[in-house]
């Protein structure tokens, strides 16, 4: 039998999660992923685990998972984005600085990076996630 994930959502509100963020840096550009991501999905962010805001679920055979999210970490802003949509590379290309691995984007600094871009990638994102996983 396979183990519980520890990633769930919890009822740790996203403001304090954030408000807790200890450089405001990027603690600022939490807020403005926050407000992008939830522009974008049309939903709520709640808090997966100690450290990931995620927006809405969808189920793999390993559990319930953020159809999107992001986390504020010390070192970078990680987004967590479905990958291998049309255009995806050519979008990275034209983003700025960042690294990527799967399903992961990381920024240090939104400054790095076109916001344009960056919202055509989450709307993109979504998109391929919604057409590979309907939401119920």
């Amino acid at each position: 039998m396979a183990s519980e994930p520890k990633t769930r959502p919890t009822d740790v509100p996203v403001a304090d999660f954030i408000a807790a963020v200890e450089n405001p840096k990027r603690r600022a550009d939490a807020e403005v992923v926050q407000a992008l991501l939830t522009e974008i999905t049309g939903e709520q962010p709640v808090m997966w685990g100690p450290s990931i805001v995620g927006y809405g679920s969808y189920r793999t055979p390993t559990g319930d998972w953020p159809r999107m999210g992001f986390s504020p970490r010390k070192a970078q802003m990680v987004l967590y984005f479905m990958t291998g949509f049309e255009g995806e590379k050519e979008l990275l290309a034209r983003l700025g600085k960042h690294k990527t691995s799967v399903a992961c984007l990381y920024i240090n600094k939104l400054a790095d990076v076109d916001m344009d871009v960056l919202r055509e990638l989450a709307v993109r994102s979504l998109a391929w996630m919604n057409e590979r996983y309907p939401p119920s």
